[in-house]
Parts: C-alpha cells; structure tokens; sequence
C-alpha cells in the first residue's frame, strides 16, 4: 500500500515562524500614512511615513523625522536607506509586509517578522542574518493598553537593538500591536534604565 502526504500538509507554512499568512491589510496599501505624536518624545518629533508602493504583497516607504536624541540617531545610523542631515532623519525603500495575520520587515539584517497576531507569548521569531529572536512577552486579551480614545488588546514582541547600530545605549525595543489596528506602539529601553514610548497611528486598519 503506498500512502501519499501532500507537502503543504508536511511543511505547513503556518508553522514557520517567519512566514506570514493571511490577506494583505488595506495598511499595506499605496498612499497609507503613519505618524506619531505630535508632541515630542525622547527627543523625537514630527514622525511621518507613506506607502510609496505596493507590489507583490510587500509595501515600500519613505519617511522622516526630526531627531535631537543622539542615542536615537546612533541606532538607525546604519539602517539601510537611512540618511541624516541635521537633525532630519530620513528613510527611503523600506520594505515590509503586512497581513491580516501580522506584520514582516524585509529590510536590513534584523529583517523578519515583528509579530504574528495569532502568536502565544513564549513564541519567537528569527530575526534576519543574526542568531538573535524575537519574543511574544505580553498577549493581554483585554482591551487595557491605552490607544487614541479607544482602550485595545496588544501583543506585546520584545526584541534587542541587533540590525541597528552596535553599542549604542540601547538594551532593548518592545513592538506593541493590535489585530485592527496593526502597529501601535515601539518602545525602547535605554541602558540608563530609562525608556520612551513611541506610539504610531495608521491611515488605515484590518478589518
């Protein structure tokens, strides 16, 4: 008797924890804007980004910022399409992915995904060209993270500065997410035991 298994149901796609699945989220899309908030924050303010193209699945940016943080600068100093002049920091072809299911960055050697909404805490996630992971830390399930006028679950993806500039103040970076509304928080930890967080608002959301 011979028994036949398809691969997909070998090698489920599902399981690897640096693919994501779903249908691409109406934030993917060309023309979407991201911001943050208006007032500055750890020496950051008027954050800006778009969605210059969608192709294939996979969205490319531009965006800018203004940064007096020199901590801050040290760190995307050597991120791929990085720029700085001044206190003008810029980017240009980001890519990334993002899904009804989560949200992957292809750019730079920390490039993989950032988190997958249906993840469990303990889970981890490769992170590009680097022997590092990272990790679910938070899945509330109740809507207690404060969000615009709205209170929303999170899951919560801790992950070390690894892809950005080496040594520099630094330990490590919190993405905060939400199934509807994607993206909506990176918090960073300083070595001074300090730490700042940035929220982040899309023009658009999952359904």
């Amino acid at each position: 008797m011979t028994l036949c298994f398809s691969c997909d149901k070998l090698f489920n796609k599902e399981d690897d924890p640096d693919v994501l699945s779903g249908d691409p989220s109406p934030m993917a899309e060309a023309g979407v804007e991201v911001s943050s908030s208006s007032a500055a924050i750890a020496g950051v303010s008027n954050f800006s980004a778009t969605v210059t193209e969608f192709k294939d699945g996979i969205s490319t940016y531009t965006g800018s910022a203004t940064v007096t943080n020199p901590v801050i600068k040290n760190m995307v100093a050597n991120f791929p399409g990085v720029t700085i002049d001044g206190n003008t920091v810029s980017i240009a072809n980001m890519q990334m992915q993002q899904t009804t299911e989560g949200i992957k960055c292809l750019t730079g050697p920390g490039a993989g995904v950032i988190v997958n909404y249906n993840s469990s805490v303990g889970d981890t996630y490769p992170m590009g060209t680097t022997d590092k992971v990272r990790t679910v830390v938070s899945k509330t399930g109740v809507d207690d993270y404060p969000y615009g006028f709205y209170l929303i679950k999170t899951i919560q993806v801790e992950s070390s500065p690894d892809g950005l500039k080496s040594a520099t103040g630094v330990s490590k970076i919190t993405y905060i997410a939400n199934h509807k509304f994607g993206l909506v928080g990176v918090k960073v930890a300083f070595d001074d035991g300090t730490s700042s967080t940035f929220p982040v608002y899309s023009s658009a959301q999952n359904d």
